[in-house]
């Protein structure tokens, strides 16, 4: 594979989601109405797909995040499951495993085809006071209904799955994706859900602060919000400090665990980038990295370690990078997304004039 010299142009995927990561598909359960606001979202890659974990909120809310660490025997995972509910919700994980069980998809631990023990990374975001009654939360049959929902054709984004009930700020939030193909053809792609304590937008200029991270023509849309829409929006309330952010970042390049670290690392600077402040006591903000190993990179990595390669580091940095606008823009595609809730407006109605074409007010 050719070196990436930088300044080469990269673009969008087809889709402009993870499921451009070919193999990987994507199912979003959710419940709304008569107490409910809140789901789960299912990401579930190809056979042979390894990940790793990075947790830089004060409060997260994880299960299985630790046999994704480089020094443990877990190579292989078989589904990411994001849910609302707090730490209620990652019995959603329970029906994700089921599924896969029934399929005879897990860590084979026995000789028998049914002696399988899925790997499902889960994490789950604070929504339990965001508009829905406390005790309506996501259980195992939210897992099975969004593993049942997973395809691999567009994400859908907004007020679904895992992103149901979140918000951004005092703003609504949700569920964003992006993607980017590297001039070497290698694919990068991030999905979000949106839950932040933090502010998404520039209160001096109501601008989201993730757009300036945009590909050509990505956000071309969106106009600066007029200077009505800037003085009510002072007047909105603040959200309360219950957060996280949950972030997938998937690639086609052939990676370790040990390098999947590292762009799992690398990706929190896309939230940096879109939400200010980030990762704070009250947040729980994680990001699992996938790699599906399908486009091999020049180099070898020896023993699970990163080697000072001429070639190999230059492209991981790539990645790196490229995972962190792909999480900023993530963010931003949340954010447009999603709609207003009782208690939650959305950013295009609390900026109506930031749409292309509105009658400044």
């Amino acid at each position: 594979m050719p070196v990436i010299e930088i300044g080469q142009i990269s673009h969008v995927g087809p889709r402009n989601d993870i499921t451009d990561v070919a193999g990987i598909r994507v199912g979003h359960y959710q419940r709304i109405g008569d107490g409910w606001l809140t789901g789960t979202t299912v990401i579930l890659p190809p056979a042979g797909t390894v990940a790793s974990v990075d947790v830089r909120g004060g409060g997260p809310s994880t299960r299985e995040s630790d046999a994704l660490d480089p020094t443990t025997l877990t190579g292989e995972v078989h589904a990411v499951c994001l849910s609302g509910g707090s730490s209620y919700g990652l019995a959603a994980a329970d029906g994700v495993m089921a599924r896969l069980e029934a399929d005879g998809v897990g860590f084979r631990v026995g000789l028998e085809p049914h002696m399988v023990v899925p790997i499902v990374p889960s994490a789950c975001l604070f929504d339990l006071i965001g508009g829905g009654e406390f005790t309506k939360r996501p259980d195992a049959t939210f897992g099975e209904a969004a593993f049942d929902a997973a395809s691999d054709g567009p994400v859908a984004q907004g007020n679904v799955g895992a992103g149901t009930g979140g918000h951004a700020g005092d703003l609504k939030g949700g569920i964003g994706s992006a993607s980017v193909v590297l001039p070497s053809g290698v694919t990068v792609a991030a999905l979000a859900a949106l839950n932040c304590g933090g502010s998404v937008a520039d209160p001096e200029t109501g601008g989201l602060y993730g757009v300036r991270y945009g590909l050509p023509d990505e956000f071309i849309s969106l106009a600066t919000p007029s200077v009505g829409d800037l003085t009510a929006a002072k007047a909105s309330v603040a959200a309360s400090p219950r957060n996280t952010v949950l972030v997938v970042v998937a690639t086609d390049a052939a990676l370790t665990k040990t390098e999947c670290r590292r762009v799992a690392m690398s990706a929190h600077d896309g939230l940096a980038r879109s939400i200010t402040p980030v990762h704070c006591m009250t947040d729980g903000d994680i990001i699992f990295a996938l790699s599906t190993r399908k486009v091999p990179l020049a180099g070898e990595a020896s023993h699970d370690i990163i080697v000072a390669d001429s070639n190999r580091p230059h492209q991981l940095d790539e990645i790196m990078a490229a995972g962190a606008n792909a999480v900023a823009r993530a963010i931003v595609h949340a954010v447009l997304a999603a709609t207003s809730t009782p208690g939650m407006t959305a950013y295009l109605d609390r900026y109506p004039s930031a749409r292309i074409g509105a009658v400044p007010s």
